[in-house]
């Protein structure tokens, strides 16, 4: 099960470095790929909005 990101994110960038597969694409609000995602749950702990979840 991947993680998705909502609205609530203000694309801070502070998910991008922890995500160890590359799967977070940049952009008004930012997009996890459901492909590369492994849940690991890495980009939810540095999330300063709590805008990631499971999907």
């Amino acid at each position: 099960m991947a993680h998705v990101i909502s609205d609530e994110c203000i694309a801070c960038g502070a998910c991008l470095s922890e995500c160890p597969e590359g799967a977070i694409s940049e952009g008004d609000v930012y997009v996890i790929d459901a492909e590369l995602c492994t849940d690991c749950a890495t980009c939810v702990d540095v999330c300063p909005t709590e805008a990631i979840a499971p999907e």
